[in-house]
């Protein structure tokens, strides 16, 4: 299972792109996704065929569960403000995650989904 492991920029900082003058989100170069890659797809996290995203489903014991985590998630999103694509439907909830700054996957995806996995094991 991935673990909730929170990566910081500095962890990978000498395998991500050079960043600009801003402080926009970089993508992820090869070297840090032959890191974390293994680790989400360990956990259930898939890459998106034809996009640079990654994609999991989430299924919960009913609705009550699924609403709980998103309600977790969402706040988490807020306070990095960096927000996923997401379906629910009962017990359900399908997530996408990439850095649309970017225009792929960056170091805030990796921890969203690991912050999402954490959440998934917590019980209203």
């Amino acid at each position: 299972m991935f673990r909730a492991r929170v990566f910081r920029a500095s962890h990978l900082r000498s395998s991500m792109t050079s960043r600009k003058a801003s402080n926009l989100p970089v993508l992820l170069d090869s070297a840090a996704r032959s890191t974390v890659i293994p680790q989400l797809n360990n956990s259930g996290w898939k890459i998106v065929d034809g996009r640079d995203a990654i994609q999991k489903s989430f299924v919960f014991g009913n609705f009550v569960e699924a609403f709980h985590f998103m309600t977790l998630v969402s706040v988490e999103a807020e306070r990095v403000c960096h927000h996923p694509e997401w379906f629910n439907v009962y017990n359900k909830v399908d997530v996408t995650l990439a850095t649309h700054d970017c225009g792929g996957l960056s170091i805030l995806d990796v921890n969203m989904a690991a912050k999402m996995d954490e959440f998934s094991l917590i019980k209203p």
